[in-house]
């Protein structure tokens, strides 16, 4: 069954537990690790990890090398955090990582085509190869947690070894990250 992303106009949320303060300064070296990741600001998942340091520095250390430390092409990274984030209904997660997509080297028309994943897999001319054999395996992993054989041959068609283990790793990753910001109503930033 898929469900349609609910923006924040049509179903304004408020976090289910306090999100700690963005001045926070203790623990130092956690908070500190935390806005170094994020060019020195807390955004709203990370005061929410923050009510539990152990869980934030973890967090914090895992999402960075899965952020920043793979050698998994950036574009097909972003598009399996893009896609998970629509099925998952994590409109925050869509919101963060659909600019770096584009940033990476993807369209407009790509992030469109992402709001459905069913129909982006039908699409023609809108993906290449390596990102339809991405998608498939991001839809199947999401929604299934198994992948059929023929999906993870086509993914393999396109990256190496590593590169198919890092991304299934992001798949996995981001899942818990959409499932993190859903079960606990994580809101947007205020618009700057």
């Amino acid at each position: 069954m898929n469900f349609p992303i609910v923006t924040l106009a049509e179903f304004p949320f408020m976090a289910r537990v306090p999100f700690v303060p963005a001045d926070l300064a203790e623990p130092a070296d956690i908070v500190n690790a935390v806005r170094a990741r994020r060019g020195g600001k807390l955004l709203n998942l990370d005061r929410m990890l923050l009510n539990s340091p152990p869980l934030a520095a973890g967090w914090n250390t895992f999402l960075g090398a899965v952020r920043t430390s793979l050698v998994l092409d950036a574009r097909l990274r972003e598009l399996a955090m893009c896609v998970v984030a629509v099925i998952n209904r994590a409109e925050y997660e869509f919101t963060q990582h659909a600019p770096l997509y584009v940033k990476a080297g993807g369209t407009e028309a790509q992030v469109q085509a992402m709001r459905d994943p069913d129909a982006a897999l039908r699409s023609e001319g809108v993906f290449g190869e390596a990102e339809l054999a991405a998608l498939a395996v991001t839809v199947e992993m999401t929604r299934h947690v198994q992948v059929r054989d023929e999906s993870f041959a086509a993914l393999r068609r396109h990256v190496g070894e590593r590169e198919a283990v890092e991304f299934v790793a992001v798949v996995a990753a981001y899942n818990m990250v959409s499932r993190f910001l859903v079960a606990l109503d994580v809101d947007h930033e205020p618009a700057a």
